[in-house]
């Protein structure tokens, strides 16, 4: 049986997908992402996959390894690199359930990433039933923090990226069914502004506003924003008695640009505001980093080629481009390494509560998905 022909159905994929839609993952509750990674191992031990849990640090959640038996093992393959945290906060169902309107299904992290996890399962699990064998060890590789930054996994993708020949990430498609063949480079930022408290009342002159000073200096972060790099604030975290004059403000702030050395013109523009004013001391120190990933490698662009082809005896177009919004494949392009992203199903909203995907992307994203699985060498 060719990969055009296997059996892949609408209504299977998404009662298969439900249940890792509607086991909420935000990256901050470690259980509750472990919670997910728990259901995924219970799927993936179904398919006859050697599946490791790897215990999680940093205050976070575990990650997941799902290894393919194959008689060349021991040889560079194929890793699919996932991830399973979503920024969508326990409860979240309540505003987001799961559910199909039309060609779309909605819910709390269904775009990002769940359903391209998905499809790279159901697609592994069609060319199983079919007995069809890849021509390379397939590895699945799902982390719990790629939403922050991936700061507790880099280090174990990139490793595990050293081990095989291809990287797929099943990240949200592109507009127009696009792939994703390049990112930009991202830095974050944490900012302290320290104050002088006082009571709000009586005295407000007496204290000097850390909240105020870091409105200021959000401004300004904000204006600094350029064709060569771009910055925003994010997060914000001030204060805890409206009687008081506020003493200490934090916040987080992400800075992007389209080369490392832009990136890293900006990254000190950012360090440079560390000083005192006002009488408040602000801090400015640098987070994690995501490298830039260059468009144009010529081993990306190989893989690209091959699944361009791939989509074609499917009849859909496959363009590709670069793309802001870091991914795990920022580290693994940058590596050298083929990498492939954008992978997963269409849709839109991810991040807000109109997340949603296009049902009908279900079955040709992961026939796309089960070929360059079956074909790959």
């Amino acid at each position: 049986m060719d990969f055009t022909e296997l059996p892949f159905d609408t209504h299977t994929m998404l009662q298969g997908l439900k249940p890792w839609v509607e086991c909420e993952s935000p990256t901050y509750d470690a259980d509750a992402v472990n919670r997910m990674m728990d259901l995924a191992a219970h799927d993936f031990a179904t398919l006859g996959a050697t599946v490791e849990r790897i215990p999680g640090r940093m205050g976070l959640g575990g990650s997941l390894r799902a290894r393919f038996g194959h008689p060349r093992a021991n040889m560079p393959g194929i890793l699919v690199s996932g991830h399973f945290d979503t920024v969508h906060p326990v409860g979240t169902l309540g505003a987001l359930p799961f559910r199909i309107e039309g060609n779309r299904a909605y819910g709390p992290g269904i775009l990002d990433m769940k359903s391209g996890n998905f499809i790279a399962f159901e697609a592994m699990r069609q060319l199983i039933r079919a007995g069809i064998e890849t021509k390379l060890p397939v590895t699945f590789l799902l982390t719990p923090d790629e939403e922050i930054g991936t700061p507790s996994t880099r280090e174990l993708i990139e490793m595990e990226a050293a081990r095989n020949r291809y990287v797929l990430v099943p990240e949200p498609a592109r507009e127009n069914n696009g792939v994703v063949t390049g990112r930009y480079a991202i830095a974050r930022y944490n900012l302290v502004a320290r104050g002088k408290p006082s009571h709000a009342g009586v005295s407000p002159k007496a204290g000097r506003s850390a909240i105020r000073e870091m409105a200021r200096k959000v401004l300004e972060i904000d204006a600094m924003s350029g064709e060569d790099c771009t910055f925003s604030v994010g997060v914000i975290q001030g204060g805890q008695w409206v009687n008081c004059v506020s003493s200490l403000c934090t916040a987080q702030a992400l800075s992007m640009a389209k080369t490392d050395e832009d990136l890293e013109a900006g990254i000190a523009r950012m360090l440079a505001l560390s000083g005192v004013e006002n009488e408040v001391e602000f801090t400015v120190s640098r987070g994690v980093t995501r490298p830039v990933w260059k468009p144009g490698r010529p081993e990306t662009m190989a893989l690209y080629d091959k699944a361009a082809t791939l989509a074609g005896r499917l009849g859909v177009a496959l363009p590709h481009g670069s793309s802001g919004g870091g991914s795990d494949g920022n580290f693994t392009g940058a590596m050298g390494i083929a990498t492939l992203c954008g992978l997963g199903v269409r849709g839109a909203g991810y991040h807000t509560l109109e997340e949603h995907i296009e049902i009908d992307s279900l079955i040709d994203r992961g026939r796309l998905m089960a070929g360059l699985f079956a074909l790959l060498d």
